[in-house]
């Protein structure tokens, strides 16, 4: 998985005060978890516009006064009126421990069910797995090209090798349903068709009538 390196400076001094220092002068305060003890530290708010605000997920390298931190976003907390990010919780990584991440789900090649006229539905964006951190993959490819109408692909369908889903196997990632308005126009299709027959009977009673009335 990609990385994105975060300059930092340790904190010495925690508390509202300090904080309320730190965000006047466009710094974000924030914390590792995972190691011996939390590191508290402040960065530059510009320094987590790669980071935060994309829909790709990276691992973040943490400098802090000459020590590296490789991590990942755990929390995030925001103004609510503004949205201005005001604090960042990392957790550490370790080669030998499994971590769990919010993956992306990128799609392959354009459905043939999506050609003869069905909708793709794309419910599972991203996916939970569990994997060591030297396994996370940027991306979880999934190919659509044979989908049909009706198709669908499952958490189970895709093949692993270095990771798992934290998910149920029967959960679906993509579908592709038939059309609303193609439905509609299968319904007035009968109902036309219905109509048509009813008309039929209706001007054959008519006739029969009219001839015994003739004898």
């Amino acid at each position: 998985m990609q990385s994105i390196t975060i300059t930092g400076s340790k904190r010495e001094i925690v508390g509202k005060k300090a904080t309320k220092a730190l965000r006047n002068a466009d710094k974000v305060p924030c914390v590792i978890y995972g190691g011996e003890k939390p590191l508290h530290f402040s960065a530059d708010e510009m320094s987590f516009k790669k980071l935060i605000y994309t829909p790709n997920v990276y691992t973040a390298m943490i400098e802090l006064d000459g020590n590296n931190y490789n991590a990942i976003v755990q929390d995030l907390q925001f103004h609510p009126v503004t949205d201005k990010l005001l604090h960042v919780d990392f957790y550490q990584l370790h080669d030998d421990q499994p971590v769990t991440m919010n993956i992306p789900v990128k799609l392959e090649g354009t459905s043939v069910g999506v050609k003869n006229g069905g909708v793709l539905r794309f419910p599972s964006r991203k996916l939970s797995i569990t994997a060591l951190p030297k396994d996370l993959p940027d991306f979880i490819n999934v190919s659509i090209e044979k989908l049909k109408i009706g198709d669908k692909i499952l958490i189970g369908d895709i093949e692993t090798e270095n990771f798992t889903f934290n998910q149920p196997e029967n959960s679906v990632i993509v579908q592709v349903r038939i059309a609303r308005a193609a439905i509609v126009d299968e319904v007035e299709d009968e109902e036309g068709e219905e109509g048509e027959e009813g008309s039929e009977g209706e001007g054959t009673d008519t006739t029969e009538e009219s001839g015994e009335k003739s004898e």
